[in-house]
């Protein structure tokens, strides 16, 4: 006599087995959180330089860089270059529009001591790792911390 597949049931060793697995894997992680060992953590870094920026736009198509504290123009990108900056802005700018936050507040550019560069709007606290996108990217928001001000 065949056995039908009503006959058949799910072998009780597996299914405990499975539970103990699983058991086993949230007691792990539990007493990984609690404890902090078997876990590994991102250093500390501490701010190296950091400087406010404002970006408007021009009517020859450059974008003017001004320091926030003072108003003083820091840079002017070029019409039709800085295409990385450019993006990074937009994109800032676009979460800026969905809260409904005008352009006053500035972004904070920030050099940290573990080597990062950062950007972050002080409106919407939405920063961006600019390591991320490889050492030319970098150094295109880089050179907007030394102090070049713009005699324009």
């Amino acid at each position: 006599m065949a056995q039908t597949s009503k006959d058949r049931r799910f072998p009780r060793g597996a299914l405990f087995g499975a539970g103990a697995l699983v058991g086993l894997s949230l007691l792990a992680t539990g007493f990984a959180r609690v404890t902090g060992i078997g876990t590994s953590q991102a250093p500390t870094a501490n701010v190296v330089q950091s400087r406010e920026l404002r970006f408007e736009d021009r009517s020859d198509g450059g974008v003017a860089v001004y320091e926030a504290e003072t108003g003083r123009m820091v840079d002017v990108l070029a019409p039709g270059t800085n295409g990385f900056v450019r993006g990074v802005l937009r994109g800032l700018a676009r979460e800026r529009r969905s809260e409904k936050v005008g352009s006053a507040p500035p972004f904070v550019l920030t050099r940290w001591s573990d080597g990062r560069l950062s950007i972050e709007d002080a409106a919407t606290h939405e920063r961006i790792e600019l390591i991320a996108f490889g050492q030319t990217n970098f150094a295109a928001f880089a050179r907007l911390l030394n102090d070049r001000s713009a005699s324009r």
